[in-house]
C-alpha cells in the first residue's frame, strides 16, 4: 500500500512542501491536547466537532515523524486519540479522522515501532473492528482494517493482544463476502498476523471453520484480481505449507504456475503493494528446500531472473528495496545464487541460453552498474536500499570466489573498488547522530564485501591498489571518538546501540587492515599503533563477551595480533570483560526478579501504592537513617582512646560494605516496586476499558436479543426459500467451476501466446536494428564505387595522352636520327672549315653559354618525358633504350652542331636550333 512520504523537519527550519515552523506544529499539538480533554469531560457534539476539526489541522501538518522526536506532547495526544478511538461510543467521523491521522503517522518503519513499542495501538484497532462487526460494510471498518494492513506489514504481533482473537474470527467470516471493498484488506491482515507467527496460526487452525476457510481461499486462486490470488496464496503458504493440504497446493505440477504468476507481477506489476506481497511470498516459499529446488529446475528461471534484475534500473527505491531482497533471498540457495551471479556480474551475451541472447542484448545499461548505483546512494537517501545492495555484493562476491570467476568481473570490480572507497569517507559531524548511525552500519557492510574480496589473491591486490592507511585510521578514528562505555553509565538506549555498531566497525575494518598490512604502506605501522590505543579495550571487551559468533571470532582474531605487543593494555580488558560480564548476570537476575514480580504484579497489582522517587521515601528514609546511626556511632567511639584505630576502621568498614549491599538489594527493590506499580496501573487501565466494553456489550446483547427473536420468525419463513436457492447456487457453482476451468485453459494459452509475441517482437527490433546498418552501409559503398569509377575513366584518359605524346616523341626521335646521318656527311666536309673557325671560338662562347642552358632544358624536358613513359609497362624498355643512345650521340655532335649552326646558312641555323631544343 503506497504511503504519503513524510516531511523530515528541525528546529527553526521550514519544511519542504510548507509554511509552518515548528512553532506550528506545537501550538496545533497542544490545542490538540486541550480538545482531547474537554471532549472527555464533555462528550458533546460541539467538543466532537472540535476535537475533528484540531486533528485535520494536525493531518494537514504532515509531519510524519513526530513520534520519533522523543518529545512528550506528541505521545500524550496520541495516547489521548487512541482512548478516543478505543471507546464505542464515538462517532464514527470523529473515529474516522483518528485513523486518517493513524495512517499519516505510519508512513515510515521506525514510526511504525514506536506505534507498536510504546502504545497498545492493534489492540484499539481490533476492538474497534470488534465493535462493529455486525456492519462491516461501514466506511470505519474498512479505514481500520487498512490502518491495521499497513500498521502489521512486516510486523510480528503477539497473540496476547487484546481482541486478536475476535479480529482472527472477524476476517475469518468476512473474506466470504462477495463484496471486495472488504474482502481484500481482510485477506491482505491476516496474511499479514499469520506471517512468521506460529501463534496465529494454532489459533486459525483451531477455528470449527478452517476447512470451509481453506475452500474460500482456494476459491480466491481463480479470482481476476491479482491481489486476492497472491494474498491467498500467502496466507496458504503461511497456514498449510508443510501439510497435506500445502503439499497438493504446492507439488511439482502446481508450483511452477505460482513461480510464473510471481514473476509477471514482480516485473510487470503496476501496484507497490502487489509486488510486495509477490516477493515476500516467493522469499518464505524458498525456505522449503522441496520448493527450493523445484524453483532451481524451473526451466524460464534464466529469462525471469533478468527481468528482475533489469527493474533495479530507472524504478523506485521502494521498488528497488523488494528486488534486492529477493535477490538476497536467491543467493541463499547455492545453485541460484551462481545463477544470480551470471546474471549481474557476466555480460549480457554470456548470460541466458543462446535462444534468447539475441533478444537481451538490446535490454539496457549492465545490472552490475544499476546495482552500485543503488549500494552508493547518499546517507540521506533510502537507507536498506544500500544496505541490500551491498549484502547482495557480498554474496555475489563470495559465489565469485569460490567459482572462480575473478576474471571476468575485473572490469566491474575496478569501477566497484572507488565507488566503496567512497562509502568509507566520514561524513560531516553537523548533520547529527542519525547520519552517522547510517554512516556506521553501510561502513561495516562495505568493510565485509572488502573482506571478501580480500579472500582471493588477484582481487585483493586490487583492493590494496585502492585502499590507503590514512582512510582506514580515519575510519577508526570515527568510530572509536563515538564508542562510549555504557556499562555502568548513564547513556540512552540509542548511544548504547552506536556503540555497539562503531565497535563492530572498528574490529571489522581492524580486520580488514590485518588483511592489507603487507600490501599498503605504513598500514602495518597504523595497525599496531591503533592496536596498543587504550580506546581499543571497549570495543574487544563488547566483543569478547557477545552473544554472536562471528564478532567472538573477530575480536579473537585481533586480540592474536594485539596480545604480544609491549604496550596492549591486557590488564585494562581483562577488567573491562569481567565488568561486562557481571553486568550482564546482573541484568539477568533483575530480569528474572522483574518476571517474577511483575507476575504477581498482575495478580495483586492493586495492593501496591505508588513510591516516592524523592529523598524522602522509604529507600531515602533509610538511607538516611543508616547513616545517621554511622555517624553517631563513629561519634560515640571517639572517646574511647583504648582501641585500636585499625580495628575501628576495620568495622567500618564491614558496616559500610553492608550497608552498600542493603542499599543495592533496596534500589533492586525499588525498581521492582516501580515495575509492579506500572503493570498494575495498566492493569487498572485495561480492567476499566474492559468494563465499559462489557456494560456496552451487554446492553447491546439485550437489544440484540430482542432483535433476534423477531426476526427468528422472519428466518423459518425465509428458510424454505433459502433451500430452494441454495439448490440453484449448486447448479450455478457447477457451471461456474467448468466455466473457471475453461477460463484458465485460455489463460494457459493466452500467456503461451503472449511470451511467442515478445520472442517475435524482439527478433523484429533486431532486424529492423540490423536492416538500419545495412542500409547505411549499401550507402556508403555505393558512394565509395562511384569514386572509385570517376577515379578509373581520369587514368584512362591521362594513360590515352602520354600514349599520343609518346607516339609523336617516336617520330621526332625517328626525324632526328635521319637528320643526324645527313649531318655526319656534312661534318666530314666541314672539318677542315671548322679549323678556321677556331679563331672565331672565342666570339661564339656567349652563344655556347645560352645553347647549354637551353641543352639542360632539353635535359629537364627529357627527363619529364622519362618519368611520364615509365608508367608504361609494355613501352618503357624500348623508349629507355632509344633515349639512351640519343643522348650518347646527341652528347657527341653537340659541339659540332654548334659550330655547324655558327658556319652555315640560315637554313642550317633554323635545323640546328630546332635539334638542340628538342
Amino acid at each position: 500500500m503506497d504511503s504519503p512520504r513524510g516531511l523530515k523537519w528541525k528546529a527553526g527550519v521550514r519544511p519542504r512542501g510548507g509554511h509552518r515552523t515548528l512553532m506550528d506544529v506545537t501550538t496545533c499539538l497542544k490545542s490538540l491536547l486541550l480538545a482531547i480533554r474537554q471532549y472527555k469531560n464533555n462528550k458533546s457534539t460541539l467538543s466532537s466537532s472540535q476535537l475533528q476539526k484540531q486533528i485535520e489541522d494536525v493531518s494537514g501538518l504532515k509531519c510524519s515523524r513526530l513520534l520519533t522526536s522523543g518529545q512528550v506532547l506528541p505521545s500524550e495526544c496520541l495516547s489521548g486519540l487512541l482512548e478516543v478511538a478505543g471507546d464505542p461510543n464515538t462517532s464514527h467521523a470523529l473515529t474516522g479522522a483518528i485513523l486518517s491521522l493513524l495512517s499519516q503517522l505510519a508512513s515510515d518503519d521506525e514510526s511504525k515501532e514506536a506505534l507498536h513499542s510504546s502504545y497498545s495501538i492493534v489492540g484499539t484497532l481490533a476492538a474497534i473492528v470488534h465493535w462493529n462487526r455486525a456492519t462491516p460494510e461501514e466506511s470505519v471498518v474498512l479505514q481500520c482494517l487498512q490502518v491495521l494492513q499497513r500498521l502489521t506489514y512486516n510486523v510480528r504481533i503477539l497473540h496476547c493482544a487484546s481482541h486478536i482473537d475476535e479480529l482472527l474470527n472477524f476476517l475469518m467470516l468476512n473474506i466470504q463476502s462477495s463484496n471486495d471493498d472488504i474482502t481484500k484488506p481482510c485477506l491482505g491482515l491476516i496474511a499479514n498476523l499469520c506471517r512468521h507467527n506460529l501463534s496465529v496460526q494454532t489459533q486459525i487452525k483451531s477455528q470449527s471453520n478452517v476447512k470451509a476457510f481453506y475452500r474460500a481461499l482456494i476459491n480466491f486462486l481463480g479470482h481476476n484480481c491479482l491481489t486476492v490470488v497472491v494474498f491467498a496464496l500467502s496466507i496458504l503458504s503461511s497456514l498449510t505449507l508443510n501439510e497435506e493440504v500445502g503439499q497438493k497446493l504446492f507439488n511439482a505440477k502446481n508450483i511452477h504456475q505460482t513461480f510464473q504468476l510471481i514473476f509477471n507481477i514482480t516485473v510487470n506489476g503496476d501496484g507497490t503493494l502487489t509486488r510486495n506481497y509477490a516477493v515476500d511470498l516467493l522469499v518464505d516459499l524458498l525456505k522449503n528446500p522441496k520448493i527450493a529446488d523445484y524453483l532451481t529446475n524451473y526451466k524460464h528461471l534464466p529469462v525471469c531472473l533478468n527481468e528482475v534484475v533489469g527493474l533495479l534500473h530507472g524504478k523506485d527505491p521502494d521498488t528497488a528495496v523488494k528486488v534486492l531482497e529477493l535477490l538476497v533471498s536467491l543467493c541463499s540457495v547455492p545453485a541460484l545464487r551462481r545463477l544470480c551471479c551470471e546474471t549481474v556480474i557476466r555480460p549480457v551475451a554470456l548470460r541466458l541460453p543462446p535462444g534468447v541472447r539475441s533478444g537481451a542484448q538490446t535490454r539496457g545499461p549492465e545490472p552490475c552498474l544499476d546495482l552500485l548505483q543503488w549500494a552508493t546512494g547518499p546517507l540521506q537517501g533510502p537507507e536498506q536500499c544500500s544496505l541490500l545492495a551491498l549484502s547482495l555484493l557480498t554474496e555475489l562476491f563470495e559465489e565469485v570466489i569460490d567459482s572462480s570467476l575473478s576474471g571476468s568481473a575485473h572490469s566491474f570490480v575496478e569501477l566497484l573498488l572507488p565507488a566503496l572507497q567512497g562509502l568509507l569517507q566520514a561524513p560531516d559531524p553537523s548533520e547529527g547522530e542519525q547520519l552517522l548511525r547510517r554512516h556506521c552500519v553501510r561502513a561495516g557492510r562495505t568493510v565485509d564485501l572488502l573482506l571478501v574480496l580480500c579472500g582471493e589473491d588477484f582481487l585483493k591486490t586490487l583492493v590494496s591498489q585502492h585502499m590507503s592507511s590514512e582512510l582506514c585510521a580515519a575510519q577508526v578514528e570515527l568510530m572509536l571518538s563515538n564508542t562510549q562505555d555504557y556499562i555502568g553509565s548513564s547513556c540512552s538506549g540509542s548511544d548504547s546501540q552506536l556503540s555497539q555498531l562503531c565497535s563492530e566497525t572498528v574490529l571489522k575494518t581492524l580486520e580488514l587492515m590485518s588483511q592489507l598490512k603487507q600490501q599498503v604502506p605504513d598500514m602495518e605501522t597504523r595497525f599496531y599503533r591503533i592496536l596498543q590505543d587504550q580506546r581499543m579495550v571497549m570495543p574487544l571487551s563488547l566483543a569478547l563477551t557477545s552473544n554472536r559468533r562471528e564478532c567472538v571470532q573477530t575480536a579473537l582474531r585481533i586480540l592474536f595480533e594485539a596480545a604480544p605487543l609491549p604496550d596492549f593494555p591486557a590488564v585494562i580488558l581483562g577488567e573491562s570483560i569481567a565488568a561486562n560480564n557481571a553486568y550482564r548476570h546482573r541484568e539477568a537476575e533483575r530480569a528474572v526478579r522483574g518476571s517474577t514480580v511483575q507476575g504477581d504484579g498482575v495478580s495483586f497489582g492493586k495492593s501496591f501504592s505508588r513510591p516516592s522517587t524523592g529523598p524522602s521515601g522509604p529507600s531515602g528514609q533509610n538511607i538516611d537513617s543508616l547513616i545517621e546511626k554511622l555517624q553517631s556511632g563513629i561519634q560515640l567511639q571517639e572517646p574511647m582512646k583504648d582501641v585500636h584505630m585499625s580495628e575501628i576502621i576495620d568495622v567500618y568498614e564491614q558496616k559500610i560494605s553492608a550497608l552498600a549491599s542493603k542499599e543495592g538489594r533496596l534500589q533492586d527493590l525499588l525498581e521492582a516496586k516501580a515495575l509492579a506499580l506500572s503493570q498494575a496501573d495498566r492493569l487498572i487501565a485495561q480492567y476499566r476499558c474492559q468494563r465499559a466494553q462489557a456494560e456496552a456489550e451487554a446492553r447491546k446483547l439485550a437489544s440484540l436479543l430482542k432483535e433476534t427473536e423477531r426476526r427468528k420468525e422472519e428466518l423459518q419463513a425465509e428458510l424454505s426459500v433459502q433451500v430452494l436457492e441454495v439448490e440453484k447456487l449448486k447448479t450455478d457453482s457447477h457451471q461456474l467451476l467448468q466455466h473457471n476451468s475453461r477460463l484458465q485453459t485460455v489463460s494457459d494459452e493466452h500467456q503461451n501466446l503472449k511470451g511467442t509475441y515478445n520472442q517475435l517482437l524482439s527478433r523484429y527490433n533486431k532486424n529492423e536494428g540490423m536492416l538500419k546498418e545495412l542500409q547505411a552501409a549499401h550507402i556508403s559503398l555505393t558512394q565509395q564505387a562511384e569514386g572509385l569509377r570517376k577515379s578509373n575513366e581520369g587514368f584512362k584518359l591521362q594513360q590515352e595522352r602520354l600514349s599520343a605524346e609518346l607516339v609523336q616523341k617516336e617520330q621526332h626521335i625517328a626525324t632526328l636520327e635521319e637528320t643526324v646521318q645527313e649531318k655526319r656527311a656534312t661534318i666530314a666536309g666541314l672539318q677542315a672549315e671548322m679549323r678556321r673557325q677556331e679563331e672565331q671560338a672565342s666570339e661564339m662562347e656567349e652563344s655556347m653559354n645560352i645553347l647549354r642552358k637551353e641543352l639542360n632544358k632539353t635535359e629537364q624536358a627529357r627527363k619529364e618525358a622519362s618519368i611520364k613513359a615509365s608508367s608504361l609497362e609494355l613501352q618503357k624498355a624500348q623508349v629507355e633504350s632509344r633515349l639512351q643512345k640519343r643522348e650518347e650521340e646527341l652528347s657527341k655532335h653537340t659541339q659540332m652542331i654548334a659550330m655547324i649552326h655558327s658556319l652555315s646558312s640560315g637554313k642550317l641555323k633554323n635545323d640546328a636550333s630546332a635539334n638542340l631544343s628538342l
